[in-house]
């Protein structure tokens, strides 16, 4: 099995380059990352690039383009006409496709997680896990057969009515930054299984995961034009989401982006996916196992820097658990914040200095309004990597829900800490906000659990779980303003957003006089 080169520079989807717009910070020429249309890389025509820094040291990786109107018409041309031939590849043909996919990434593991600690910044540990809820899914479309079943009756003599999926045609998926190859593997591998082909826009602050799977799928043999990798920024999504042969939009990203995009999507009649911001909740009863409850809390607010959808962003105590934040506070000071690729990292940077400005801004706003920062990790002090995006645990008491760092997503390592007297407090709180992606409770009591389950208003929900995101066999189901569409992604939800229903109604007659002896019918037919 062949073996993706570590060194970004010997990969075929970058090429050398003495555009580099040089920083006071990056003084080494960097490569440009190419497109990946109709099976070959290609450098792009661009006039307009976007650097890409290393969150920890801010060195310049690489330069994305923005690919230019002729570039996006050859990849959108590309893969309309590799439709017409892999739509008829039998379904066994895309399940072995898929079967030798996941040995490719799986055997270059290694390889994906440094291109994502290198661009995004998460710590190894968390990159390899990024890589490996990606690979999950396209293990799960190993079993496509399963999940194209359709539904046959005999609803009258000689007549048959049975369903197939079909695939749409050309779909595109538009990825965001905080999981590099995660989000990519939520979207291609499901719609190549189902039998489309894919514009895929990664995001371009950290493209290189992408681009890593682009060449592994060619490795394997899917075909020419079935995965093409385009690159931009407002310009390439405004195509995505108007070009007349993209069938489906699939986005994952914040509420802005995904409002745009499936406005602009839905309105020149495309199917349209948007995952968008969060606010998870996890309420802890006093009655939880205390130190389970506590490492939970600790893990799912701070790892990947607060930088996941499911990141849990508000804790609420319900009664005396009020009395385990300190622990938690401890608990969360003894992470350690450093450069990804440091052994004993915990987490390690913010995707850019925007993202830490704004994040410790709501820091601020939160103590202005009243609250109490009992952990502050503006100014962490990591040796190694001085000019990094860098913001250490922080854990803010006595938040309310009218405060602006509990009506915002802050998307970064803090932790809001709401106190209440009851459930039935802690479930008006969750209910009140306007996202709902994920929501958790930790007792334990059964009857507590099932009274939260049940009355809970958030599409996944966690029981002593504090990201309770479903594995692939089930499907990505956050609701409310965390999601705009009426299909989710991955499993079977996602195989039939990528696929439409048809209906056909067969009539063989076992004798060849039937016809003529019962005559023409014009009344409504029956089938009695």
């Amino acid at each position: 099995m062949k073996q993706l080169a570590l060194s970004m520079i010997a990969t075929p989807w970058r090429v050398s380059s003495s555009r580099v717009c040089v920083r006071s910070l990056a003084t080494k020429a960097s490569d440009s990352t190419k497109l990946f249309i109709n099976g070959e890389f290609v450098e792009s025509q661009a006039s307009e690039w976007i650097d890409v820094h290393n969150p920890a040291t801010q060195e310049v990786v690489t330069r994305v383009p923005k690919s230019t109107a002729k570039e996006l018409e050859e990849a959108a041309h590309s893969a309309a006409l590799a439709f017409k031939t892999w739509r008829r590849t039998s379904v066994l043909t895309r399940q072995r496709k898929m079967l030798d996919l996941q040995h490719a990434i799986r055997g270059n593991m290694d390889a994906l997680a440094q291109s994502i600690v290198a661009e995004q910044g998460k710590v190894l540990g968390d990159a390899r896990g990024d890589v490996m809820r990606g690979l999950q899914v396209v293990e799960s479309m190993a079993g496509i057969t399963q999940y194209l079943l359709g539904h046959k009756l005999e609803v009258s003599s000689d007549m048959d009515t049975y369903t197939v999926r079909e695939p749409l045609g050309v779909v595109a998926g538009i990825c965001p930054f905080n999981f590099p190859a995660m989000i990519p593997l939520w979207m291609f591998p499901v719609a190549l299984a189902t039998g489309n082909t894919c514009l895929l826009k990664p995001s371009e602050r950290d493209p290189g995961a992408a681009m890593m799977l682009a060449e592994l799928c060619r490795d394997v043999g899917i075909p020419a034009g079935v995965l093409n990798v385009v690159h931009g920024a407002h310009e390439t999504v405004d195509f995505l989401t108007s070009d007349a042969r993209v069938r489906a939009v699939s986005f994952v990203g914040g509420d802005r982006a995904g409002k745009h995009i499936y406005e602009r999507a839905t309105t020149h009649g495309k199917r349209c996916q948007a995952n968008m911001g969060a606010k998870n909740h996890a309420v802890v009863l006093a009655d939880a196992d205390r130190d389970h409850t506590i490492n939970a809390i600790v893990g799912a607010a701070f790892g990947a820097a607060g930088q996941r959808c499911m990141a849990l962003s508000v804790a609420v105590f319900v009664g005396s658990a009020g009395d385990w934040i300190p622990e938690i506070v401890e608990r969360a000071r003894k992470l350690r914040v450093d450069g990804g690729m440091e052994e004993g990292a915990d987490l390690g940077p913010m995707i850019s200095p925007q993202a830490l400005q704004r994040a410790s801004a709501l820091i601020q706003s939160a103590a202005d309004e009243g609250a109490t920062v009992l952990l502050d990790g503006r100014g962490v002090h990591v040796p190694k990597y001085p000019h990094g995006n860098f913001l250490g645990p922080t854990v803010i008491d006595g938040v309310t829900s009218a405060m602006q760092c509990y009506q915002q997503e802050i998307f970064g390592p803090v932790l809001t800490c709401v106190r209440v007297a009851t459930l039935d407090d802690a479930l008006a709180l969750v209910n009140g906000n306007r996202y709902g992606n994920g929501a958790s409770v930790f007792t334990q009591s059964g009857a507590s659990a099932r009274r939260f389950q049940s009355d809970v208003e958030a599409g996944q929900v966690g029981i002593n779980v504090p990201i309770p995101v479903p594995l692939p066999m089930f499907s990505f189901t956050g609701n409310k303003g965390s999601f705009l569409g009426d299909t989710n992604f991955y499993g079977q939800a996602g195989v039939n957003f990528y696929t439409q229903l048809k209906t056909v109604t067969s009539h063989w007659r076992r004798q060849a006089g039937d016809a003529e002896a019962e005559g023409a019918a014009v009344h409504m037919p029956t089938h009695t």
